[in-house]
């Protein structure tokens, strides 16, 4: 059977080769990816929503809030062990398998994170959907890009597309899904790639309109009061508060893996981070789940509906509980959130974004409308929302276009800008990376707008590392090395230890003088010779630092070791040949 769809395959492509343009086909697959990443993203919105009714059916539903979430976790780190390889890693792996490994993701990717993030949300999980739905249709772009053997270049475009129609699936929001894919994935804007990530995000929203027959999704809103500008100065406000809960939301969430990645044991985790996440929402039954339900009624000021079914329900005809209700929200959500992946839950950080920044929005409105503002609570939640989308991914063009895709128009397109553009501009200030970009960046790995980092990120040092040099120990005599030299190709020679240990270098005008001087053979060693190389590149250096590292010693060869062990030099003219290819593979249209 294999054979056969092999077989098949092949004619097609023939056949496209001869009768349709590459640019013509890669519009077609812009369209096809878009379609079934938007059958992913509902299979997936409405498998957990399903979950969810199935675990909430019962008259005690409220005292299963403890255990409900216990469950979907353990559940979730079952199925995960049945892969080789990460299942939860959202955006950050599909970044990375841009930019190390080729646009390449694993089949695998293509249902893992449907499955464990349906399980661990609909049971409970505080994390949302939309990384999963992005991991998993940037999988189905790379695999199809791989299957239709398309170039490094189209497998990213079609990576983006993937992105972009699930973004465009999920919220009803194309224009904004498309923006999304460029802020996050660093996509260069042209004709060539914005044709197809119209075409993809426009197929995934109509892929799921006519799958669900109705125009139902995650956030429902129709604006109901106009922006003035006596406002302006609450919204400035916002922003900066909003940049403030965004330094908060990363760092405690960075915190927080960090204490759970000193728990060695697996199981430990599971267990002491599923029973604090269990305990949590039943005390704050609004951190169950993705927390769009809490969202709309913000948004449409249903607030008693907020606490319905929790002890605080009594508070909520208090104006200054409310307000400390909310700001516990505020404050547990980003535990809740990292308490879920701890665990080995599989999720991402959108929603919990969307969730703590509507609830900043109201407060903020709320507590200024004590002192005779007249503001509205559903207009800053809005905005809110886009300061903390903003500030926690770093995506300020996201957030303005995303909000204003949802409430039906562009009246508050004004406080949407200053309160996106604050909270984004001093949260980069404190943060310069976001929770999806700061491991990638650490190592180096970061693909950013700027080409020219861009493209030394892709390149690969091991590409470029050579090692054919003849190796020589400083104990060898000056005979030693003239007969090594008449074999060898090279006129550079590393010096190593018996265990390799790289101790020094050696070029041949070091010792040409004394190469017709046979009375000095056996006199002069290698020690006496050799000499420390002007800087040693590490196999775990990025390119970056290697490009540095040239600059700074101003040699044209460098070594190159692993925990002190030799490995090879690299020269500087097979590294610009290297750049200068991989920038000619990135810019082909």
């Amino acid at each position: 059977m294999e054979a056969r769809l092999n077989k098949l395959l092949r004619k097609f492509l023939v056949w496209r080769i001869r009768h349709m343009s590459q640019q013509t086909f890669v519009y077609l697959l812009s369209i096809l990816v878009g379609f079934i990443t938007g059958l992913a993203a509902v299979t997936l919105k409405n498998s957990t929503h399903y979950i969810q009714h199935l675990v909430s059916t019962s008259d005690y539903h409220s005292y299963f809030y403890f255990a409900f979430p216990v469950i979907g976790i353990v559940i979730t780190v079952v199925i995960k062990r049945a892969f080789s390889s990460p299942v939860g890693e959202g955006i950050p792996s599909t970044l990375y398998a841009i930019s190390k490994r080729n646009g390449i993701l694993a089949r695998y990717k293509m249902y893992a994170s449907m499955v464990t993030s349906a399980i661990t949300v609909g049971f409970g999980g505080s994390v949302g959907l939309e990384g999963p739905a992005v991991s998993t249709g940037s999988a189905i772009g790379s695999n199809l890009g791989k299957v239709m053997h398309l170039d490094y270049k189209t497998r990213i475009l079609l990576i983006s597309c993937a992105t972009a129609g699930a973004i465009a699936t999920i919220f009803n929001a194309p224009i904004a899904a498309i923006i999304f894919t460029i802020e996050i994935f660093s996509l260069d804007l042209t004709i060539a790639s914005l044709i197809p990530l119209l075409l993809a995000s426009v197929s995934g929203s109509v892929t799921s309109f006519f799958i669900e027959n109705r125009r139902e999704y995650l956030l429902s809103y129709k604006l109901t009061d106009a922006f003035s500008i006596s406002e302006l100065p609450a919204y400035i406000l916002l922003g900066i508060i909003c940049a403030l809960i965004s330094v908060y939301f990363t760092k405690m969430y960075f915190q927080i893996e960090g204490l759970f990645g000193k728990v060695k044991k697996p199981m430990y985790k599971t267990i002491l981070g599923g029973l604090v996440l269990g305990f949590l929402i039943f005390l704050i039954p609004p951190l169950y789940g993705e927390g769009y339900t809490t969202i709309n009624n913000i948004l449409n000021g249903n607030l008693d509906n907020v606490f319905a079914n929790s002890f605080f329900a009594e508070f909520s005809d208090n104006e200054y509980m409310v307000l400390a209700l909310f700001a516990g929200l505020v404050i547990f959500k980003v535990f809740a959130t990292s308490l879920t992946i701890g665990a080995g839950g599989v999720g991402g950080v959108f929603a919990p974004s969307l969730f703590m920044g509507s609830s900043v929005g109201f407060i903020v409105a709320r507590a200024l409308n004590f002192f005779n503002f007249s503001l509205s609570e559903s207009n800053f939640a809005l905005a809110g929302m886009a300061g903390l989308m903003a500030g926690v991914m770093h995506a300020p063009l996201t957030a303005i276009f995303m909000i204003a895709e949802i409430t039906g128009g562009y009246q508050l397109i004004i406080p949407l800008m200053i309160t996106a553009s604050l909270s984004f501009i001093f949260t980069k200030y404190f943060l310069p990376h976001t929770i999806y970009t700061k491991q990638l960046a650490r190592r180096g790995e970061l693909i950013t707008h700027d080409k020219d980092k861009a493209i030394l990120t892709l390149m690969n040092m091991r590409e470029v590392i050579e090692n054919d040099f003849i190796k020589v120990k400083r104990t060898d005599t000056l005979g030693d090395l003239v007969e090594i030299f008449k074999r060898s190709q090279r006129n550079l020679f590393p010096v190593v230890d018996n265990k390799n240990r790289l101790t020094g270098v050696l070029t041949l005008d070091d010792f040409k003088q004394l190469l017709f001087d046979a009375s000095q053979y056996d006199k002069v060693k290698v020690s006496d010779l050799m000499y420390s190389p002007p800087a040693v590149i590490q196999t775990n250096d990025n390119m970056d630092e290697v490009m540095k590292k040239f600059q700074r010693s101003n040699a044209w060869n460098l070594p190159v070791t692993e925990n002190g062990e030799y490995k090879g030099f690299i020269s500087k003219s097979k590294l610009f040949s290297a750049y200068r290819r991989k920038l000619q593979q990135v810019s082909r249209s």
